[in-house]
């Protein structure tokens, strides 16, 4: 099914592009847009145009033309009820269609945006970590620096306190012995 837009079906019918609007209008015609927004028409749209032009040219008001195209059981409206839903049919593919794109899209960036994320958070808490065990060590090594300095002190005093006994006990022989 051929589109048209606002500006070819104008040259097509002859009619200025606000008179279709303005016609559209009168006679309660809905017509079609794209994704953008912007009308488009189609060759029964065309037809009823060109049909009103006749009509018009004849001496015809809008109202009464739109009664004689629309107000009759004739296959015109039926058509394009069915012809109708076959473009709504087609947005709606399409609409689903970009949303879908649009979806991925959206998740690749998501996603690249994580991969990165994660790579940061990975290199943080890595020199964290590295942070925490340089601290944890140099902790470590001044409480074994302490601890080795208690023990020898304490063999220090232990050695001194030996060889104050000694002597004493050595004294106290020799006061024995007298």
């Amino acid at each position: 099914m051929k589109r048209y837009l606002i500006s070819e079906a104008s040259a097509i019918t002859g009619l200025e592009a606000h008179v279709l609007r303005y016609w559209e209008e009168e006679l309660g015609m809905k017509i079609p847009r794209n994704e953008l927004g912007h009308r488009y028409y189609t060759d029964t749209e065309i037809e009823i145009f060109q049909k009103a032009k006749e009509m018009k040219n004849k001496g015809y008001q809008l109202k009464a033309i739109k009664t004689e195209i629309f107000g009759k059981a004739d296959i015109i409206p039926i058509h394009m009820e069915h012809e109708q839903g076959e473009l709504e049919s087609e947005e709606q593919n399409t609409r689903d269609v970009r949303m879908e794109q649009f979806k991925a899209i959206i998740g690749s960036i998501l996603t690249e945006a994580l991969k990165e994320n994660n790579v940061e958070l990975h290199e943080k808490v890595v020199k964290e970590m590295d942070y925490l065990f340089r601290v944890n060590d140099e902790a470590a090594e001044e409480r074994y620096k302490k601890l080795d300095e208690t023990i020898r002190s304490c063999q220090r005093s232990g050695k001194e306190a030996a060889a104050g006994k000694d002597t004493r006990f050595k004294h106290r022989k020799k006061m024995k012995k007298l």
